[in-house]
């Protein structure tokens, strides 16, 4: 049997080392790379195609949640942190298991049998949960993360001009570019400001002040005209909640 292929992601020189010998003790285990911050074990796991990642949780670029946000959802992850805060969390977004620093042999040990019940089953967790994860509780989004292929791009949301669902995914817009995220418009209306961000349309969220002005479509529907150029449609519900949201903005 082939041993399992192993990323290590963590911040910190001496962490990455004791879990490259825990690693290297157990020949049904192969290291496969190790990464000094989130966008390098996004970049690492795209590239080597891991089954399981040990991954910090407060990382530079990406912290581990935005990571596991942009994982393939068959990757066994163990989140490894000094903060057992983020044990109950880890759990809410369904990592395989958590080790609080300073962890054992006989706890890596434990973490990685259970690891081993489950990989290769599909981690349960929408992309919406993943980010809801990664904030404290009662703040929105300050930024959203995209994997496009390889690459991993970082758009703060006050870039953005207006969201459209596809499907499972949303569309994100920002000026003359777009990205598919693996996310339904109802998560991401969930994660953003409603002091910024309105649902005009069963597919469409704005950025109220990217607004220029409401026209009339036909003789019962409106559309609303974006800095951007953008004609999005505005529903029946979704007139009402417009207007509140207008009102409430110029006062």
């Amino acid at each position: 049997m082939s041993p399992r292929k192993v990323l290590v992601a963590d911040d910190e020189a001496p962490a990455r080392a004791l879990l490259r010998e825990l690693v290297a003790a157990r020949p049904r285990l192969l290291l496969v790379g190790e990464a000094a911050n989130g966008l390098e074990a996004v970049e690492l796991a795209h590239a080597q195609g891991p089954e399981l990642v040990f991954l910090d949780v407060q990382m530079p670029r990406l912290d581990g949640f935005e990571v596991l946000e942009l994982l393939d959802r068959r990757i066994g992850v163990i989140f490894t942190t000094a903060y057992d805060q983020y044990a109950l969390r880890a759990f809410e977004v369904n990592a395989v298991d958590y080790l609080l620093k300073p962890f054992t042999e006989a706890r890596f040990e434990q973490a990685l049998e259970r690891a081993e019940d489950r990989l290769g089953a599909l981690r349960p967790a929408t992309a919406g949960a993943l980010a809801a994860a990664a904030r404290p509780v009662g703040s929105f989004a300050e930024r959203l993360v995209i994997k496009d292929g390889a690459r991993v791009e970082i758009l703060p949301v006050g870039d953005l001009d207006y969201a459209r669902a596809q499907g499972d995914y949303v569309e994100l817009v920002s000026g003359k570019r777009s990205w598919l995220k693996e996310q339904t418009l109802q998560d991401l209306e969930s994660a953003l400001d409603p002091a910024r961000f309105v649902r005009v349309h069963r597919s469409y969220i704005v950025q109220g002040s990217r607004i220029l002005r409401i026209e009339p479509a036909s003789k019962d529907s409106r559309v609303a005209v974006l800095t951007c150029g953008a004609r999005i449609p505005v529903s029946e519900t979704g007139l009402p909640r417009l207007q509140r949201w207008l009102e409430q903005g110029s006062r």
